[in-house]
């Protein structure tokens, strides 16, 4: 329970430093951090299984992915205009939900009838939340569908930015072909001037 209360404000604040960061490099840092902390939240339930495929594909493939959509749009792309700043006035309402939301907390956990907990099975073994058996008979089974439109979204983000950023590749070749073009007139017209 003390791993909890030390993890859930460090899920919070990097879930909302993602949000709020002025640069897209530090919400991907912000990012990592929320998927460590929820890595370890998994391993305090006793989900090493799901630890490590969230430390494996959301951390290593997805964050990859944004860096990788990150570096590719921000080139040659100029700044967006600054608009007013609106985050003072959403101090007072955040506070209040924040307020509210740890009362119902306080009262759910007050309320809260405290049974022994029955002979529980093996870590992984078929029926245990998080095991390897019952991940994947849900994902390629129940959850199949989503699994699938989830894949087709990531490839079709992926297409998107090789086109764009390919699109912008050739706009850089095609300068550096002009620069080059000048400088070898640029050179001709010194030689003939020379003799």
């Amino acid at each position: 329970m003390i791993a909890f209360w030390v993890l859930a404000p460090i899920l919070i604040a990097s879930a909302v430093w993602t949000i709020s960061a002025n640069k897209p490099v530090y919400s991907v840092v912000a990012l990592l951090i929320n998927f460590a902390a929820l890595a370890v939240l998994y391993v305090t339930l006793s989900a090493e299984f799901l630890a490590v495929i969230q430390i494996i594909v959301y951390s290593g493939a997805i964050l990859v992915l944004f860096v990788f959509v990150i570096a590719l749009l921000g080139s040659g792309v100029g700044p967006f205009p600054v608009g007013p700043n609106r985050l003072p006035r959403i101090g007072l309402p955040a506070g209040f939900i924040i307020l509210v939301a740890f009362g119902f907390v306080i009262y759910a956990l007050s309320t809260t009838v405290h049974t022994p907990a029955p002979h529980t099975p093996a870590v992984g073994m078929p029926g245990v939340f998080g095991s390897v058996a019952d991940f994947g008979k849900a994902l390629f089974t129940v959850q199949l569908l989503p699994f699938e439109v989830t894949a087709l979204i990531l490839m079709v983000a992926i297409i998107g930015v090789i086109t764009l950023g390919g699109e912008q590749m050739q706009d850089a070749e095609a300068k550096s072909s002009r620069v080059k073009a000048d400088r070898a007139v640029r050179e001709a017209i010194l030689r003939e001037g020379k003799n």
